[in-house]
């Protein structure tokens, strides 16, 4: 009998053998090969049904809450806007109606003849007229919103100089494209209306520069983890903690371009812009990014593009990241006693009035290869998400490393400078109050400018003080310098407009050094027109000062 079974079992296993060829790896084998044509030959069916599936979760989710929000919440809509359930409205408004934008209205307009209004406003006659209707229009409204202080109309002649200069020094000026130039100084104008004469205006982009604070704050928890609670909520150095928003923002960067949704923001905030300025898309995204991201975060958002860009493309990222402040440094600055709603509405209009100068100092003579075509066209070059997100941080690392090397050579050698001519001084009779140092030296030249942005003469020299500490160390010292002196409401507002900017030695090495790594092989192009991207950066900022000074009435200040 024993025998009998011996000799039954190599026939079971050639039956088996016979009905599974090779046995169960090679069955596993097939039913994962087939799976993988089945998904292969199915995709669009299968990708139909995820974005079904996440829509009825997403229609679910939001009417759970608003259920919840209508029958047990005490909280008004008005007061959720930017915390609760009147924001989750305001999402969920804006993502329907990006999709109904992009499956019904896109293709109908595109359907629509608009050959006569293209041609209406590529009519030189049109443009000239528009313009001269808006520039009558802002006259009649400034000659009416001045009539208590005509004294306020003195930055007119400001914003007429740092034009002029813009147009005297301007690397190609037979090239100046004007309407980049004009439609900057009308949007800018526009924007500060709504910022600063309408509450609802400045709450909006408060609350938009509140988020992105807290979404960058997130890269916190992180940092305590790998270098402790002291170095990054007690003592927050800034190595430590600012620089660590690098590598969050580069992971989670990498995740939406391999997704192809970074793509799709580029595309959609640049077409803005580009519709009203004629600026390129990437230019206009990074300046737009600018007014919630630091000068290390924003060029970030184009990393796959950076490498196409122009030479004045280049330069207008740079001007962008000197006119503007991070986001997360604004409670700093408040800290000093600077006016928050101040702040916010210089981080706005510096976006448009960046396009604006840059393209003045440094026109387009090249041809632009990053266009909408172009980044619609840009696949992941990663194998999977987890891929993109590890790389993103990765790159991070060189970033970080060289801003800190520069940030410290830089910063030395401006106290190096001091040193030396407090020395001379001394030798002379000038030390105690009266020491020689670059910011104050750079303060006396800058009395003037502070006079045509509309500061009275007397304080010229303490605002030109506060320029030149700014221009020379770094503007939030200049807040602090600020916070101790005694000066005109009026006063403190235009220098708080004029110190509101990155543009100081140690932004510099911050710019070359990020860019050099994101962009290697434009090097030279970076630290050539560096120096030239600076001036427009802080000349951006005095624009902003002078407009807020004919905007603002001594009521409101």
């Amino acid at each position: 009998m024993q025998g009998d079974n011996v000799e039954e079992f190599p026939k079971k296993s050639e039956e088996k053998s016979r009905r599974f060829p090779g046995g169960l790896p090679r069955l596993l084998q097939n039913v994962q090969d087939a799976t993988s044509e089945m998904l292969r030959r199915n995709k669009k069916t299968l990708k139909a049904c995820t974005y079904v599936i996440l829509n009825v979760a997403l229609v679910g989710y939001f009417a759970w809450a608003t259920y919840y929000f209508v029958e047990f919440s005490n909280d008004t809509l008005a007061s959720t806007t930017c915390t609760g359930y009147g924001f989750l409205m305001i999402i969920f408004v804006l993502v329907y109606f990006g999709v109904a934008y992009s499956l019904i209205i896109k293709p109908v307009i595109k359907r629509i003849d608009t050959g006569r209004i293209s041609n209406f406003f590529s009519n030189r006659t049109a443009r000239i007229t528009t313009h001269v209707a808006i520039a009558v229009a802002i006259g009649v409204y400034l000659a009416i919103d001045t009539s208590d202080n005509r004294q306020r109309l003195v930055p007119l002649s400001g914003l007429f100089v740092f034009l002029l200069f813009g147009f005297l020094f301007s690397k190609h000026p037979e090239h100046i494209k004007w309407r980049p130039v004009v439609w900057g100084l009308i949007i800018q104008f526009v924007l500060g209306l709504l910022t600063i004469r309408w509450d609802v205006g400045r709450n909006i982009f408060d609350c938009l520069g509140n988020k992105t604070i807290k979404f960058l704050g997130y890269a916190a928890p992180g940092s305590a983890f790998v270098y402790g609670d002291f170095l990054i909520y007690e003592e927050a150095v800034f190595v430590f903690r600012a620089l660590s928003t690098i590598f969050f923002l580069g992971f989670m960067i990498n995740i939406l371009y391999h997704y192809g949704i970074m793509q799709k923001i580029v595309v959609s905030l640049g077409e803005l812009l580009q519709a009203v300025m004629g600026t390129t898309i990437c230019e206009s995204v990074n300046s737009v990014a600018n007014i919630f991201l630091g000068m290390n975060d924003s060029p970030l958002l184009l990393k796959p593009y950076l490498e196409e860009l122009t030479v004045s493309e280049i330069h207008a990222v740079m001007t962008s990241g000197f006119a503007s402040v991070a986001g997360s440094l604004l409670a700093g600055y408040i800290s000093f006693g600077a006016e928050a709603s101040h702040l916010i509405t210089a981080s706005v209009m510096s976006a448009p009035a960046a396009l604006c100068y840059s393209k003045l100092i440094y026109p387009e003579t090249e041809e632009v290869t990053a266009t909408k075509e172009t980044i619609q066209l840009l696949k992941s070059e990663y194998a999977s998400a987890l891929d993109a997100a590890c790389n993103g941080a990765a790159i991070a690392i060189e970033i970080v490393l060289r801003v800190a090397a520069i940030l410290i050579a830089f910063i030395s050698a401006i106290h190096f400078l001091n040193g030396v001519l407090s020395w001379m001084g001394i030798l002379i009779g000038f030390d105690g109050g009266s020491t020689w140092t670059l910011e104050t030296a750079v303060g006396y030249v800058f009395m003037p400018v502070s006079f045509i942005m509309g500061v009275p003469w007397d304080e010229c020299q303490l605002v030109g003080r506060l320029i030149g500490i700014k221009t020379m160390v770094n503007e939030f010292s200049a807040f602090k310098e600020m916070g101790q002196m005694i000066l005109r409401k009026r006063t403190k507002m235009i220098a708080t407009y004029a110190i509101c900017g990155f543009s100081n030695p140690g932004s510099i090495g911050i710019t070359i050094s990020a860019l050099s790594v994101l962009i290697p092989k434009k090097r030279s192009t970076i630290t050539s027109t560096v120096f030239s991207a600076f001036v427009a950066g802080e000349i951006t900022c005095f624009m902003s000062a002078c407009i807020a000074a004919l905007l603002i009435p001594d009521h409101l200040l």
